[in-house]
């Protein structure tokens, strides 16, 4: 939704990437493929996996932390915890409660929403109404996947793209916070979805549909099902639109946009929707090549390296923008 005068902005940002490193390489030895095939197809050479023993909820904690760090506040400041994830802990309760738990927070409310690699906009999009109606001030939102847990390792069409990680950032009140005479904040954002492409990115099995039995198992319904070339058409069209729409909102150009930080889904299309919104390469913030897909933790943990490495600065606009299953999509632009 349109917010010109932000109600909320980023107090602080982390991230958390497993410390294994799963190669192009590595994946020839696994599954009929090569180097050469991934890196043309998607810009993608490696991946973090996380070890046997660590969950969702623990990646999204150690990321949780770095952020309430960065923002200079304890778990005890949040009042409200929401975790974006289509891999969560368990099917019941949410993520959000394990991580409350596991960063000490107080009994504010967490649960987590479902839109895949659109979650994180999803969840800031949330957090940012809860605090411009005043019901909410301090809001935590993680993107957090473990996707090597639900990828069928046999399957090179999905396997080669996705990665585990988690990002996150805290959102607090705008206060009318300015720099350079213009309002740091969240200046818009824009979500969407249509169910008719539903079936085009796809985890089939393990819900009502198709509870869990021997033949989910068998077939691997309980895995990654992804029609490409389906999800490859819509997205840059959507992804140009939801990026428009929440550019228009703000009165802004293209051309006044400090940074793209899109979702890290395949390089070539990310390269087409700059393209399209008349962006060059130079502008738009990438790490594909090192992490691969990490579906809602791809743009938190892309933001929060840019900051910390000093790319991204205080004071920067950045436009935000993905889509993933459902379909569903969206935009967002934030002033550091």
């Amino acid at each position: 939704m349109p917010s010109l005068e932000p109600a909320s902005r980023i107090l602080g940002t982390g991230h958390y990437l497993p410390p294994t490193v799963r190669t192009n390489a590595d994946l020839e030895k696994m599954v009929e493929t090569s180097d050469a095939w991934i890196v043309e197809r998607t810009g993608i050479h490696e991946r973090r996996i996380a070890p046997e023993g660590v969950v969702t909820s623990d990646m999204a904690a150690a990321a949780a932390k770095s952020a309430l760090e960065a923002a200079e506040l304890e778990a005890k400041d949040l009042d409200l915890i929401i975790v974006g994830t289509v891999t969560p802990d368990m099917p019941m309760p949410a993520t959000a409660v394990f991580v409350q738990q596991k960063l000490g927070a107080g009994h504010c409310p967490a649960f987590d929403l479902s839109a895949a690699c659109a979650g994180f906009i999803f969840g800031l999009s949330i957090a940012d109404q809860f605090i411009r109606s005043g019901a909410m001030k301090n809001v935590l939102v993680v993107g957090v996947e473990l996707l090597s847990r639900v990828v069928n390792w046999e399957d090179r069409t999905t396997c080669v793209l996705f990665g585990d990680g988690a990002g996150a950032v805290v959102l607090g009140p705008a206060d009318g916070a300015m720099l350079d005479g213009k309002p740091r904040g969240l200046l818009s954002t824009r979500i969407h979805s249509d169910g008719a492409l539903a079936q085009s990115l796809m985890i089939p099995g393990g819900g009502s549909v198709t509870p869990m039995g021997p033949e989910v198992l068998e077939q691997k319904l309980h895995k990654v099902h992804m029609k490409g070339q389906d999800i490859f058409k819509v997205a840059v069209k959507n992804l140009y639109g939801a990026s428009k729409a929440a550019l228009d909102d703000t009165g802004m150009t293209p051309e006044e946009i400090d940074w793209i930080c899109p979702h890290q889904a395949n390089l070539r299309i990310i390269d087409f929707a700059a393209t399209r919104l008349g962006v060059k390469m130079d502008k738009v913030l990438l790490n594909i090549d090192k992490v691969g897909n990490t579906s809602s933790a791809s743009i938190p943990i892309l933001l929060d390296q840019s900051l910390r490495a000093g790319k991204v600065r205080p004071g920067h606009t950045v436009l935000m923008c993905a889509l993933g299953a459902g379909i569903s999509w969206g935009g967002a632009i934030v002033r550091m």
